[in-house]
């Protein structure tokens, strides 16, 4: 672990069970601790979100009330992982997250007035909460753009410079990302700021990435699919698609095919995307069929394999699809589905090798985990140990047998082992969670 590490950021690691910095967050702190602006460019699955929350930590101060810092990044889901692993790190400081999906009053009401140190969200609904003086920013001198090639693309751009326009304390900016962006806009205050670049080339995780490809014709691209995700007994896969229709062409196929899969598309209702990720992410399903909504940002452990159904519109999103595997140290695979006589973008790296699919599909296990939905969330008091506690009291579970747990506001989410599903259910049907009977029954994406 890095001797520049101070006791809270040490505390903070250990508790995300992570023993030592890699080079670029090394980097990425020492930097921050002599300048107060970066702009950091590194592969996905390199850890950048811990690259910019240390040096965060570091520069907040525990006599001051009110915001501090600001971080923006493109999409919900990134900034409830933000959220999250911040959370993770069990830091002095209160974050809030606010973004789109539910009422604007409700979040106001989340963010316990002072007492909030950081503030995370998406553009649109950032502007929308200082338009209201939800919180005031009067404090706030530090402003992290995650993802910023992104959020500085011309859907965010007028919100972001009406955002960054209010924010008229910021003295340091943090702008992380694993693609450069063209042209970063002045408004964005980043003109004079030291680049960290690790890139290594083209950002493309190839050192720890295989690619294959999957030659075929378009009669046959679903039937060779199958083939390819039988091959993987089991093991969790990404297919990615550039339009919501044919995710859920995909994923009807599969399905019918008796695979283990969820969608996942920006057409899905908030709580529809957040159940198929948890499906996804806690092992009930291992496959998941996605336009390229899950290309960016999401950190998804254990993704094996990566299969582009639909070839990437651009060197970016190839890059972003491909980083959903080979993750820190771990190692992966990217598939190409290809069609005939049919030459690939220059960005697909050349003379790639033809993966060889069984000759005899067998269907891989099924999941292990399967989800269950409780009616009950934070509103009512009710945490993790909670619902780990209850199921192993109520519910005869052994520890082994429970595995993650999410808890909204409203309800939670728990995973329990597939073969004691319907023993659970029974035990528990009709008993108390901290004295408020509650609905339990099987997740579904309706």
């Amino acid at each position: 672990m890095s001797a520049k590490l101070n006791e809270m950021q040490r505390n903070a690691l250990g508790r995300l069970n992570i023993e030592r910095l890699n080079e670029m967050q090394s980097a990425a702190l020492e930097h921050c601790c002599r300048n107060d602006s970066m702009v950091l460019l590194s592969p996905t699955g390199t850890g950048k979100t811990l690259a910019f929350l240390l040096p965060l930590l570091e520069r907040l101060d525990a006599s001051c009330k009110g915001v501090q810092a600001m971080i923006v990044l493109p999409s919900r889901e990134l900034a409830r992982q933000v959220f999250d692993v911040w959370r993770a790190m069990s830091t002095p400081f209160q974050m809030t997250a606010l973004y789109g999906g539910r009422p604007l009053e409700q979040e106001t009401a989340s963010l316990g007035g002072a007492s909030t140190a950081v503030i995370v969200g998406t553009p649109g609904r950032l502007l929308d909460h200082l338009n209201r003086s939800s919180f005031t920013v009067d404090k706030c001198t530090h402003l992290v753009i995650d993802e910023f090639d992104k959020c500085l693309e011309m859907g965010f751009l007028d919100e972001m410079s009406k955002l960054i326009d209010k924010l008229p304390a910021v003295k340091s900016r943090f702008l992380i990302s694993a693609t450069d962006a063209a042209e970063i806009p002045q408004f964005a205050g980043a003109s004079d700021i030291v680049k960290l670049d690790y890139r290594k080339g083209s950002g493309q995780p190839t050192v720890r990435t295989s690619f294959y490809t999957i030659t075929t014709t378009p009669d046959k691209r679903l039937e060779r699919l199958f083939s390819l995700l039988c091959s993987f007994g089991g093991e969790p896969a990404i297919v990615f698609c550039n339009f919501r229709e044919t995710v859920d062409e995909v994923y009807k196929y599969l399905t019918k095919a008796s695979l283990h899969c969820v969608a996942y598309n920006g057409a899905m209702e908030q709580k529809q995307r957040v159940l198929a990720l948890y499906r996804f992410t806690s092992g009930c399903s291992n496959i998941l069929v996605s336009t390229d909504l899950a290309a960016r940002g999401l950190d998804i452990k254990d993704v094996r394999h990566v299969v582009h159904y639909q070839r990437a519109l651009s060197a970016e999103i190839f890059t972003h699809r491909n980083g959903r595997t080979a993750r820190w140290e771990a190692e992966g695979a990217v598939y190409m589905m290809a069609f005939e006589n049919k030459e690939l973008p220059d960005f697909v790296p050349t003379e790639l090798e033809e993966y060889t699919l069984p000759k005899r599909n067998t269907l891989p296990p099924a999941p292990e985990w399967t989800a269950l939905y409780v009616g009950k969330g934070k509103r009512d008091k009710i945490s993790r140990g909670d619902l780990a506690g209850f199921f192993m009291k109520k519910g005869g579970l052994k520890p082994d047998d429970v595995g993650t747990i999410l808890v909204f506001p409203d309800y939670s989410y728990v995973a329990v082992k597939m073969n004691r599903m319907r023993e659970v259910l029974k035990k528990v049907a009709g008993e108390k969670i901290k004295g408020v009977k509650t609905l339990i029954m099987p997740a579904r994406i309706k």
